[in-house]
């Protein structure tokens, strides 16, 4: 069985978290999705990782809708031992770092209306 693991905020979760999602299933046979905790954003949400979580977990494409650890971000990887990490198009992270701790496939994925589908876009209509 094929494992692809996928990260992310999605605060107000959207029709671009859901290209995301689906483009990283398609990857392989298992979805797991970690959700940001709270106490590690460096950026203001409007809904806590609870109602975020809820959120993921009801779009029904994740296998596995998961809270990130606390302490360190990257302890998912090795539990999971994922063979695929699909991150979003815009996502910062650091895969020369993901590289040297798993032998994952890293693939990023495409976007879906950026310039319409953006949290911080829509945001601004609320």
């Amino acid at each position: 069985m094929k494992i692809v693991l996928t990260f992310g905020t999605f605060d107000l979760a959207h029709p671009g978290h859901i290209a995301y999602l689906t483009e990283a299933k398609s990857y392989g046979d298992y979805l797991i999705t970690v959700i940001s905790r709270d106490k590690n954003l460096q950026k203001k949400v409007l809904n806590s990782e609870t109602q975020r979580f809820k959120q993921i977990q009801k779009l029904n494409i994740a296998d596995e809708v998961i809270l990130g650890s606390l302490t360190n971000k990257l302890d998912v990887i090795n539990k999971y031992n994922p063979d695929i990490i699909c991150l979003g198009y815009d996502q910062i992270a650091n895969t020369e770092q993901l590289k040297e701790i798993t032998n994952a496939k890293i693939i990023r994925c495409k976007s879906f209306k950026p310039h319409v589908f953006k949290s911080n876009i829509l945001k601004k209509h609320i």
